[in-house]
């Protein structure tokens, strides 16, 4: 489609489009392309990356502005994108931007309508700068400078039991290297299934807690009437069932660790006394007047977007910013695809250590792997592994129970009236109300069965008014 060379006739994939400085057609020799280099080769654990940025110069967002300050960008209308879009004809997950030594990888991630790059759709394009991206009703400006960014990598291809050689997670080893042996809040941050779990314990593995306690306590998985006494602790006699004096999960990690898991389910009732745990280091049992003081040191995670959660008057804004000592984000799994191979056969080493992993992760097993988008993360891979090893040759029913568990499902036309938000909110209560009546009104059996946590279910529940 596109001939690139030097007066060759090479055709490349028909889906890949390569640019040069906002031409069309690149008509340049390789040699002439060694001054565009967007990635230095790193020296030691210094990687060098020319600086870019998105803005929006049609549409809805016209003006918005995104700095690409790192290896990977994503663009759509869902809340989990870097870049997220208001247009309704924009999918949810539109396209995604990688950072190569070649160029910007611009690759669509088979969006409703298409991506277009000077009238042209594509599928991948290597860009380099002054691109206009076009995507349903909006268009994008691709900007790139000759100043650099610099990121610091780890050395090592592995932070405890993590592991990874993608110059993405070996800047995030680096960040959890530097941060593990301090006491500082820190606030882990990334998608479901990218192992904030798991890097909140390695932390404490590498820390001068190590011989003291790792105490985890899922935020979404106690009854919010609970919530407090779980943390806190209670006296005997403080409430109904209070049969003895009890000791709370902050208290059960004095010297270790305390790791809060989805934090922004905390009750916004409790996020004051959470709050004066993280300036005092006090703590006081429900039913209790006095203090007691605790030496922990408290990591957090969320895959929620606690700003957004701040602005909506969700989350308290001095909570926040005592969390956000340090934050680190876990990348998704699409964003660092060269681990891909490395983890599916550890998978394979630890579930099926008398089989060769070679002979399961194959090159046509791989292909599709790198195909796939994975909304499910690392969990996701585990999943897909486990049924490899079970069902080596039937690769493609491995994954594409995945792919319809996160499939596109068909809109009825009278919803293609509506805002984008009229028509999230009209599912949300659709479905919820589907999940009420198919558990005959039991709202417990009910968010199980959506697999959401329960105050999230009653919260979601409330806002529809389904509550009789």
């Amino acid at each position: 489609m596109i001939c690139t060379g030097s007066g060759t006739n090479n055709i490349e994939n028909p889906y890949q489009i390569r640019y040069k400085l906002g031409m069309a057609i690149d008509k340049t020799s390789a040699s002439d392309k060694a001054g565009t280099q967007f990635i230095e080769k790193p020296t030691r654990n210094k990687l060098r990356v020319r600086k870019a940025r998105l803005e929006v110069i049609r549409g809805p967002d016209l003006g918005k502005k995104r700095n690409i300050q790192s290896l990977h960008l994503m663009v759509g209308v869902s809340p989990d994108c870097d870049m997220v879009l208001s247009d309704p004809t924009i999918s949810w997950q539109h396209f995604e931007l990688l950072t190569t030594e070649d160029g910007c990888l611009l690759r669509d991630l088979d969006s409703k309508n298409g991506t277009d790059i000077r009238g042209i759709r594509v599928k991948q394009a290597v860009l380099y700068g002054g691109e206009q991206i076009d995507i349903g009703n909006s268009t994008l400006l691709l900007s790139v400078y000759d100043e650099h960014e610099e990121f610091t990598l780890s050395r090592k291809n592995s932070f405890g039991t993590m592991i990874g050689r993608s110059a993405t997670i070996r800047q995030v080893f680096a960040e959890l290297e530097q941060v593990a042996p301090s006491d500082a809040v820190l606030l882990l941050e990334g998608e479901s299934g990218t192992g904030k779990d798991l890097a909140a314990e390695n932390i404490h593995r590498f820390s001068p807690r190590k011989d003291k306690p790792f105490v985890v306590f899922d935020c979404g998985a106690v009854s919010s009437t609970l919530v407090e006494s779980e943390l806190f602790g209670h006296r005997k006699g403080a409430f109904t069932g209070a049969d003895r004096d009890r000791p709370g999960v902050i208290e059960s990690a004095n010297g270790g660790t305390i790791f809060l898991n989805e934090i922004g389910e905390i009750p916004l009732k409790l996020q004051t006394r959470l709050l004066r745990l993280l300036d005092t280091w006090e703590t006081r049992r429900v039913g209790e007047n006095q203090y007691r003081k605790v030496d922990v040191r408290l990591i957090a995670a969320t895959n929620r977007d606690l700003k957004n959660e701040v602005e909506l008057k969700h989350f308290r804004e001095d909570l926040y910013y005592r969390l956000t000592v340090v934050r680190i984000r876990l990348p998704a799994l699409r964003d660092r695809r060269e681990d891909i191979a490395l983890l599916a056969k550890k998978f394979i080493a630890e579930r099926a250590s008398d089989q060769d992993p070679d002979k399961i992760i194959t090159d046509q097993v791989l292909a599709m792997f790198l195909n796939h988008l994975w909304p499910g993360n690392i969990r996701e891979l585990r999943n897909v592994v486990d049924r490899l090893i079970l069902f080596p040759k039937r690769p493609k029913s491995a994954l594409s129970r995945d792919k319809e568990e996160s499939g596109l499902v068909a809109i009825p036309a009278d919803f293609l009236d509506l805002s984008f938000r009229d028509f999230r909110d009209q599912c949300e209560r659709t479905y919820l109300s589907a999940v009420i009546d198919s558990c005959n009104g039991v709202m417990t059996e009910a968010a199980a069965k959506a697999d959401l946590p329960r105050m999230t279910f009653y919260r979601l529940v409330k806002k529809h008014k389904l509550t009789k």
